[in-house]
């Protein structure tokens, strides 16, 4: 989607700073990101619905900021340096992969925000299931797929859903009412903003799964 395209845009705006990081190995890089989304993910799992849970919400957003950042620079540094490798490929890969499935459980099993928890459980697996799709594309001879709700989408998504769950946090609004008809099937009565980044979620999922399936089946189709 647009926010994937922007990728390239974004790793411009950091060169000033990997031209300062020749002597830095990618791989350190990938790691401390880790480190700011757990305690990212700590503070969206533990945030309430008060002003302190406004707060921790708004650190949840920092730390994700500065972790999304460095996840971008590990690959802008490997480039930049000729320090690419199968390892660092792989590392950032399966990293992105977890801290992505760790931000919508820490959501889903926050329940002053979201009911059901296995909406998050449902879209951590969808977002798995989408990723499993473009890597699988290439393991049959195929391009790698990265068409539909991609990682860049996630993020954006999320990043909104924090700072809009703060502000909700901070003035006490309430969930969005849904009709009872629909509640009853969906095991929850009303929709805020964490809520609102599960269900995101979980429909970018579906969509990239089905998407990115029908793209490998037509091309090996058509490659027969």
């Amino acid at each position: 989607m647009a926010f994937e395209k922007a990728r390239g845009a974004h790793t411009r705006m950091l060169k000033p700073i990997v031209d300062r990081m020749s002597n830095v190995d990618p791989s350190t890089l990938t790691w401390i990101s880790v480190l700011f989304a757990a305690g990212c993910c700590y503070l969206i799992a533990t945030a309430g619905r008060d002003s302190e849970g406004g707060w921790r919400l708004l650190g949840a957003f920092a730390l994700l900021l500065v972790a999304a950042e460095l996840d971008a620079l590990d690959g802008a540094v490997a480039r930049a340096y000729d320090k690419v490798s199968k390892y660092g490929d792989w590392l950032d890969h399966t990293i992105d992969r977890v801290v992505d499935l760790a931000l919508l459980i820490a959501i889903g099993i926050n329940t002053a925000w979201v009911g059901p928890t296995w909406l998050g459980w449902a879209a951590a697996n969808m977002t798995l299931l989408g990723s499993y799709m473009g890597t699988q594309a290439q393991s049959v001879g195929l391009g790698r797929n990265y068409g539909g709700f991609g990682r860049a989408d996630r993020l954006v998504t999320t990043f909104v859903g924090l700072i809009l769950g703060a502000i909700m946090a901070f003035q006490g609004t309430a969930d969005i009412v849904i009709p009872d008809s629909i509640s009853d099937l969906i095991g929850f009565n009303g929709i805020n903003a964490l809520s609102a980044v599960l269900l995101i979620s979980l429909a970018g999922g579906i969509w990239t799964f089905l998407k990115r399936a029908m793209a490998s089946r037509r091309e090996l189709l058509d490659g027969e």
